[in-house]
């Protein structure tokens, strides 16, 4: 979903409450039973050009990691943006979660924000906050 007012959004922080469960329609794979799985808890991708598969070929683990998430609690996550890096930190951590250097479209572009989830979850998301540099 794209939420309406957030077009031009390029410098800034996100900051919003999530909660997900699978629902009777997830595939087998959104199941993180093994080590390998877990670690693509959170994950960063740039579509169309750079979805998970491209850089997860290309440059395996530098933009995936493993965070502890349990589905039945709300989760908070936090996204720091500027120019061509983004920080993620969830449930106020001092150290992210997640960082990428380098944005795949680049420091001068700006967009929406969207929100999805992956094929078979259900997800609730509250309290969302935007605020630009």
């Amino acid at each position: 979903m794209v939420i309406p007012g957030t077009e031009g959004f390029r410098n800034g922080v996100i900051d919003v409450d999530v909660i997900g469960q699978l629902g009777p329609e997830a595939p087998p794979y959104a199941r993180a039973d093994d080590q390998i799985r877990r670690n693509h808890t959170t994950q960063y991708s740039s579509f169309p050009d750079y979805p998970f598969s491209r850089l997860r070929k290309e440059e395996p683990e530098r933009y995936e990691s493993y965070v502890d998430l349990d589905m039945n609690e709300w989760t908070h996550m936090r996204i720091e943006v500027k120019d061509s890096m983004a920080r993620l930190y969830i449930n106020g951590a001092r150290q992210p979660a997640l960082i990428v250097n380098d944005l795949k479209l680049g420091a001068n572009q700006n967009g929406s924000i969207g929100l999805w989830t992956e094929i078979g979850t259900v997800a609730y998301f509250s309290n969302l906050k935007v605020d630009y540099l």
